[in-house]
């Protein structure tokens, strides 16, 4: 299954301590999101990544913010099932094309798309979405562009992301709403699975 397929809403969160992170993706998972980025963009990233992928039986871990070839080599050692990165060079879509993990290289503009679709590269991360343009880029992109899929994050919320689901372009978004700061500093799960289950629902 594409990595675009398996739900409407992929969580991006980002784990300071590695400790949060098996109730947090249980909680992601029990309401119906259960592929989870976590953005590579603490010290205790790595180790979130290796908790969740030995620990949460049915959830689908993957490293986001992948800038590098040594990122890409970190995060599969650590158990990653996918790769995000928030823009895209030939050596790390090199890296990331032989990892042997799935992976969504990101663009933010057409010449970006189509520098990957030559690749052969269908699916890819459309970021920062908002602020690269929005629902009206992508709806301009899917003209010259018809076979290319897109997740794009940035900026998307919950009022917004029905109409980004609703682009035949784009498979699901990436969404930080589903993890806010204080639920997690304060451990309401509960909250966090609720969320969970109203992004669940989008599609």
């Amino acid at each position: 299954m594409s990595l675009l397929d398996i739900a409407p809403v992929i969580p991006v969160v980002v784990i300071d301590d590695p400790e949060t992170a098996v109730p947090l993706a249980r909680a992601l998972l029990a309401g119906g999101l259960p592929a989870i980025e976590v953005t590579l963009r603490t010290a205790g990233a790595l180790r979130a990544v290796e908790r969740i992928a030995a620990e949460v039986p049915g959830a689908v871990v993957g490293a986001g913010t992948v800038r590098t070839p040594a990122d890409v080599a970190a995060a599969v050692a650590a158990g990653a099932a996918f790769l995000v990165s928030p823009g895209s060079t030939a050596g790390l879509v090199d890296a990331m094309e032989g990892c042997g993990v799935p992976f969504l290289p990101g663009v933010a503009t057409a010449s970006e798309a189509l520098a990957l679709a030559e690749r052969g590269l269908t699916e890819m991360k459309f970021f920062p979405a908002e602020a690269a343009g929005g629902l009206p880029y992508l709806r301009a992109l899917g003209g010259p562009l018809p076979d290319v899929r897109f997740c794009p994050t940035g900026g998307i919320r919950p009022a917004t992301a029905p109409d980004y689901l609703a682009l035949p372009n784009v498979g699901c978004v990436g969404g930080t709403w589903l993890t806010p700061a204080d639920a997690l500093a304060t451990g309401d799960y509960a909250r966090i699975e609720k969320l969970a289950a109203e992004a669940a629902a989008l599609r």
